[in-house]
């Protein structure tokens, strides 16, 4: 569990985060997509790494092995987004997706965040319990601030206090 390490992204870091993505979005859950579809991969500093948001990897033996994201969308909120933990590394005994989301909250409480939100796809069924069993709560699409980020394929939303 120690030889991961749970760090910000840095320029280089691009085709390691598209390497851990891409390959759970397409093969695990079928979903039809490419980096060109997700902008945001090729901005990532940009995107995310401005206001109060920021991009975190799990880097595993220079690695990368999980990726998670908040993207600053105003009035103190920000969207949790690009969540992913490579199929080796998943489960509690790495907790890898634990680490990833407490390195988020930590980040979200000391830069004054109050609300996350998520959305996810309903496919993504451990995802469900595990925000659920991390504190977040399942809302509807109407309850959603303008300013969310949504993506088409999602279809179930999530938020939690910070």
């Amino acid at each position: 569990m120690s030889d991961i390490v749970i760090r910000s992204f840095e320029s280089g870091d691009e085709e390691g985060v598209i390497g851990v993505i891409l390959p759970i979005q397409r093969e695990e859950f079928g979903v039809a997509i490419t980096a060109a579809d997700q902008p945001d991969l090729a901005a990532i500093a940009d995107f995310y790494q401005s206001g109060k948001g920021g991009f975190w990897v799990a880097e595993k033996a220079g690695k990368i092995v999980g990726t998670i994201s908040l993207k600053d969308i105003g009035n103190d909120e920000a969207a949790l987004r690009k969540m992913f933990v490579a199929a080796e590394v998943r489960g509690k005994e790495f907790g890898v997706a634990a680490r990833l989301l407490e390195t988020l909250m930590a980040h979200a409480a000391a830069v004054g965040l109050k609300t996350i939100l998520l959305g996810t796809t309903d496919k993504f069924l451990a995802a469900h319990r595990f925000y659920e069993k991390n504190g977040f709560a399942e809302i509807a699409v109407e309850d959603l601030p303008a300013g969310f980020p949504r993506m088409a394929v999602d279809t179930k939303f999530y938020r939690r206090a910070v």
